[in-house]
């Protein structure tokens, strides 16, 4: 399951490590011509449908099909899987459109589909692993159709998507490669759907909100104007808190304190997280940075004055935190608080506990967050397309694309004034700032868990404040807080209250 990067010290490694095949002999030596892959025709399955949500009945037409994508000389290079829900009856020129696709990059679009917002909903076990099959798959009550024609989209090597013709990996495989692939296949599906004059919506999670920042520019470029963007689990600037740097210790703080909080390993565990927070934000962006900029030089008394508040906000041990130069990892987080439990906790989600096979280690050595679903969420989505779809092919459904994020290119131009400079990883919030300029009517919708250490919500927060947007416009840009991890959805509290709070802003940003 690949929503988030896996790792950011791997992304390092493979960055180094392509700098170095660039040197390596025979580096030079010309590529033999790239083989023809057969090119399908495009295909569709329609069914029709029924869900229903806050007591309507809905009814729906499901369309799981693919489109072709061309390049520049009108030659298919691939073929980009989607399944569309649009409600029977409505007016396509006032009924929303949302496109809708997961992370990693590699991921397929099932996770948002089985488990957040499309008609059908696998259920499984919150905060502990699900027991093998078979598994409950249900109307899903919390879906948006009932707001909003959806769209879930596969990337190029993920779902059923595959390179055609000659289409090679490093034409869709790069920040900026998956964007011009995914803002094709909109204006494709736009065309032959004929929802051009359709209020448009962007909804992605973790690499899918640096996908969005992103496409929302590109489309803004190519005459397709956004009324709204869904930023679940957020990551734009991936450059700015690479591990060990003073950023990532600060921005992971808050989180730290309330997975702390959830586990009851706080000190003095206040009665309400939120207001616990404020106070862990505020001395993370005050005393807990100056002193980890001051370093060496910081004087004693403070050292003594930011140890005992690391103790009260993160539940770790004194002597642990000065071990680590006050400078706790997420990783280390993950191993060191349940450790007098014999616990790791999740990196998606920490609620859900796991057992290292030595409880001595200094890291986790699995994500019990991802284990604990991902068996549940492939078994449901095998059989729904099957069973419910009616989609056939011979094709292996890839939940996870192969070998996408070892060759996969960060490299990602700046916009604007900084454009000449291309940094070594990806910063897309100048993208999205971009697109909200041009576009002043442009809505965002900021959703985080407290408990993701994937993706953690004051990175989020810090990401976001730096649009350089003048206030007018940064009004628009609204941010949202659950009792839940990286996929909000897990937690089917949180889902239902996801969902009543999306209902309320599609209502406030469709123009009509």
């Amino acid at each position: 399951m690949t929503k988030a990067l896996a790792c950011l010290p791997m992304l390092a490694l493979l960055l180094t490590a392509s700098a170095f095949a660039a040197d390596a002999p025979g580096a030079a030596t010309a590529k033999a011509p790239a083989a023809t892959a057969p090119v399908p025709k495009e295909t569709k399955s329609v069914t029709q449908g029924s869900v229903t949500i806050n007591g309507q009945a809905i009814k729906y037409t499901a369309t799981a099909g693919t489109l072709i994508l061309r390049d520049a000389k009108n030659e298919p290079t691939a073929s980009m899987f989607y399944v569309a829900y649009t409600r029977d009856g409505a007016d396509a020129k006032t009924r929303p459109l949302t496109f809708v696709y997961n992370g990693g990059p590699g991921s397929s679009s099932i996770w948002l589909e089985m488990g957040a917002f499309g008609p059908v909903r696998v259920e499984v076990s919150d905060a502990q692993a699900t027991p093998p099959p078979p598994y409950g798959i249900v109307p899903n009550q919390y879906s948006l159709l009932d707001k909003s024609d959806l769209v879930f989209i596969d990337m190029v090597g993920s779902g059923y998507s595959r390179l055609v013709g000659k289409g090679e990996g490093k034409d869709f495989w790069g920040v900026d490669q998956d964007v011009a692939s995914f803002g094709q296949f909109i204006q494709r599906y736009i065309t032959a759907n004929n929802r051009w004059n359709s209020p448009k919506y962007l909804l992605g999670e973790s690499y899918g909100t640096t996908r969005s920042a992103n496409l929302a520019d590109w489309l803004q470029q190519n005459g397709v104007a956004l009324n709204g963007v869904v930023l679940q689990s957020t990551i734009l600037n991936y450059g700015d808190t690479m591990p060990g740097t003073d950023l990532e210790y600060i921005t992971y703080l808050p989180s730290y304190a309330a997975i702390a909080w959830y586990h009851n390993k706080l000190p003095n565990k206040p009665a309400e997280l939120a207001p616990f927070l404020e106070q862990v934000r505020a001395f993370a962006r005050g005393e807990y940075a100056d002193a980890l900029f001051q370093g060496s030089k910081l004087p004693q008394s403070e050292y003594n004055d930011v140890l005992a508040k690391l103790v009260q906000y993160t539940g770790l041990s004194a002597q642990f935190l000065k071990n680590a130069n006050l400078k706790v990892s997420p990783t280390q987080f993950r191993a060191e608080l349940l450790r007098d439990e014999d616990r790791i906790l999740g990196r998606y989600d920490a609620r859900y506990e796991g057992i290292n096979s030595d409880n001595a280690q200094a890291f986790p050595e699995y994500d019990p967050s991802d284990t604990g679903i991902g068996p549940a969420y492939t078994a449901a989505w095998n059989w729904y397309v099957k069973n419910r779809l009616r989609y056939e092919t011979t094709e292996t459904y890839r939940v996870t694309g192969y070998n996408i994020i070892g060759p996969w290119d960060w490299k990602h131009p700046l916009p604007g004034r900084r454009s000449f400079f291309t940094p070594p990883l990806p910063d897309v919030a100048a993208n999205l700032g971009d697109a909200m300029r041009k576009n002043p009517h442009l809505k965002v919708f900021s959703a985080n868990g407290y408990y993701d250490l994937a993706t953690p919500f004051f990175k989020t927060e810090f990401d976001l404040d730096q649009l350089d947007l003048p206030p007018a416009i940064y009004k628009n840009i609204q941010f949202y807080y659950y009792p839940s991890g990286h996929m909000l959805y897990l937690h089917v509290p949180t889902l239902a209250k996801y969902k009543a709070d999306l209902a309320k802003w599609y209502d406030e940003t469709d123009n009509h």
